[in-house]
């Protein structure tokens, strides 16, 4: 089943175009939407989780009518947004059952069974009895993954799921997404670029309502392999290295500042070629830089990082 999504436009009242003809093709698996705050991610999100009607376009998961057909989306529907809440007095298995009738799971024996399933799956059966007032941010976020899941969508959509988790809560919530991502469309929208390259098997990058690239980040990398080098400058260096080559992106390291720069050709002798990263598509992509473009990429003007 593939997510499809063509010439999505959405403007505000206040004259803010959050979406710019946005065109996605998303088949089932983990698909990375990246961007910084503010660029349309949560706009694009809300409107596929028929939370928001666009101004034009159309999205079809399937036979399905995402913008026409909402309540037929909304039974194969899961989505966990950047901000929720629930009552902190109350207990996981006794909400998560509520969340299940709602979802139109009604026969007894058949609620208890999926939400077992579900809490053992996320790993909160251990503590199913506590209160959610008591969870870490880590374990709520595993829990609305839980409810996200009820009634076992086709699309599933997460919007900043690992911002401000610790580094141990954020292994075990990707973790827990990339097995989900093996059954249905999962798409994560977030500004970090690390969850995209340790998940994702399709990305896109989108800035100022519009997409910049959308493809494979394996094939992104291969498009800027050669082109990235390193070097290391003093801060009092950093300003004329700047006038004098396309930096991407600067990193404090032991006193010194590490650059990476884009270029065709090595840019100086003191300079040495470097792996790429996915943090360097993304830079170089949001710098414009159109050797960084996969095919297919969307050819709209990006801002400077």
């Amino acid at each position: 089943m593939t997510l499809t999504i063509r010439g999505l436009s959405k403007t505000y009242r206040n004259g803010t175009q959050a979406l710019r003809d946005v065109s996605l093709d998303i088949p089932k698996g983990m698909f990375g939407l990246l961007g910084r705050n503010g660029a349309g991610k949560s706009t694009l999100m809300r409107i596929l989780a028929t939370l928001q009607d666009p101004d034009q376009g159309s999205a079809h998961l399937g036979d399905i009518d995402v913008l026409a057909q909402k309540s037929e989306i909304r039974k194969t529907l899961g989505y966990l947004p950047q901000s929720f809440g629930f009552h902190p007095r109350a207990r996981a298995q006794r909400l998560l059952e509520h969340f299940a009738v709602l979802k139109g799971i009604t026969e007894r024996s058949v609620r208890r069974d999926v939400v077992e399933a579900l809490l053992r799956q996320t790993n909160l059966w251990d503590v199913r009895g506590d209160r959610l007032g008591t969870f870490s941010g880590g374990m709520r976020q595993r829990f609305g993954v839980a409810v996200a899941m009820l009634g076992d969508p086709q699309l599933i959509i997460v919007d900043e799921p690992t911002a401000g988790l610790d580094p141990e809560e954020r292994v075990r919530f990707l973790n827990l997404l990339s097995q989900i991502g093996e059954d249905c469309v999962v798409i994560l929208s977030t500004h970090i670029v690390e969850d995209v390259e340790e998940l994702c098997s399709r990305m896109a990058i989108i800035d100022d309502g519009g997409i910049l690239l959308e493809g494979e980040p394996a094939h992104a990398l291969d498009e800027l392999r050669g082109k990235i080098w390193a070097r290391n400058v003093s801060r009092q260096e950093l300003s004329t290295v700047r006038e004098v080559v396309p930096v991407i992106s600067t990193k404090l390291f032991a006193g010194r500042t590490s650059v990476r720069v884009f270029s065709d050709a090595r840019p100086g002798a003191e300079y040495e070629p470097v792996e790429p990263r996915l943090e360097d598509v993304y830079f170089c992509v949001m710098g414009g830089h159109q050797g960084a473009r996969s095919a297919g990429a969307t050819p709209t003007a990006a801002a400077s990082p």
